[in-house]
């Protein structure tokens, strides 16, 4: 048992996710572009959890950006995102016409740094795009504080922020736009999935563009009406993985705190001075710490059979977006950070053994 490979990631499941699996496929319908059934069953139980004003499923955290991001004329338009984010963040933009603009991150959330979004806002900005980096909420106050009299919006990029709470509010009732993913490994695990929650007072109209773009374009519109802006694409999401949700938003909360008490224990027996902080708030979709030689400790820890991750690459780092906006204390971090285990069915001494064995390498 002790030589067992502790895994990174691990989807929480039991019997209950088996039986909603088994229940579609015997059905018949498996998937509908429309979002019936299960699908819509999801979307009004997670407004709920969320008390955002809308929600539509979508089949990714990519999808979800790409269409919320496509609500917005962006064609030459400015929006400000971290460089620490999969990159998709910055994919999404590139595709809606956009142009990435990388601000810094705070070293010690990881989360997009308000001052250095407002050093680069200006007039050609149409979307600031925080990401609740490993599930901690971002500074959402002071950003919208920064953009107050700029025609510019907040869109939420919260893939690994699936019930974290920022003053007293889950995410997703913050901004006009909160982009979620439900990737196998997310907080909320599917197959494939994601979401995008609206809060707009013309939340209905909004909703009905996204149910549109999520599925090619296809609406009750008139032909005529049809073209280049409204034109979709294949996101909608399907019924297997609307039923797990269904299953995972139930026990959301109690599987998210039994990521906090992991973080705890980490944050209080890791010696390392470089370490993501205990706060309730945050959903603990990762643990990072920082290491001076990343290759070798992440080398040691495989031989001791403990899984890591490097979380993320900084986009502006990739061949494509070197052209654009470097972030140098975003870069310096890139090269340090790791991710270590984290998920629900962590046990006792699986978490003894990770901390012991990076307070042994340093």
């Amino acid at each position: 048992m002790m030589n067992k490979k502790i895994k990174l990631f691990d989807p929480a499941i039991n019997h209950l996710e088996e039986k909603k699996v088994l229940e579609v496929l015997h059905s018949g319908n498996w998937a509908s572009g429309s979002g019936k059934g299960n699908v819509k069953k999801f979307e009004n139980s997670f407004q709920k959890y969320t008390n955002s004003n809308d929600c539509v499923a979508v089949n990714s955290g990519t999808a979800a950006l790409n269409v919320a991001l496509s609500l917005l004329d962006l064609k030459n338009k400015h929006v400000i995102l971290p460089s620490m984010s999969f990159v998709s963040t910055a994919n999404a933009v590139i595709l809606n016409g956009g142009i990435p603009v990388f601000a810094e991150i705070e070293p010690e959330t990881m989360c997009i740094n308000p001052e250095s979004v407002k050093k680069l806002l200006t007039k050609k900005t149409k979307v600031v795009l925080p990401v609740h980096f490993g599930g901690m909420p971002c500074k959402l106050e002071e950003l919208n504080h920064i953009i107050d009299g700029y025609d510019c919006q907040i869109i939420e990029d919260a893939a690994h922020a699936a019930g974290a709470k920022y003053k007293n509010r889950k995410i997703g009732s913050h901004s006009f736009a909160c982009c979620f993913s439900f990737h196998p490994v997310k907080n909320l695990a599917m197959p494939t999935g994601g979401a995008i929650t609206i809060n707009n007072k013309e939340h209905k109209k909004i909703r009905k563009e996204i149910e549109s773009k999520r599925w090619c374009g296809i609406t009750d519109r008139k032909l005529s009406e049809y073209n280049i802006k409204n034109i979709g694409d294949n996101y909608y999401m399907n019924e297997f993985s609307a039923a797990i949700g269904l299953i995972q938003l139930k026990k959301l909360d109690k599987m998210n705190k039994q990521r906090k008490n992991i973080a705890k224990i980490y944050s209080n027996e890791i010696n390392l001075e470089n370490k993501m902080k205990f706060d309730e708030n945050c959903s603990y979709h990762l643990f990072w710490i920082r290491v001076k030689n990343r290759k070798k400790f992440r080398q040691i820890l495989d031989e001791k059979n403990i899984e890591t991750g490097t979380h993320y690459r900084p986009i502006h780092t990739f061949d494509f977006y070197q052209k654009f906006k470097k972030a140098p204390i975003t870069e310096r971090i890139g090269k340090e950070i790791v991710t270590i285990p984290m998920h629900p069915n962590l046990k006792t001494y699986e978490i003894d053994k990770i901390i012991s064995t990076i307070n042994s390498v340093n």
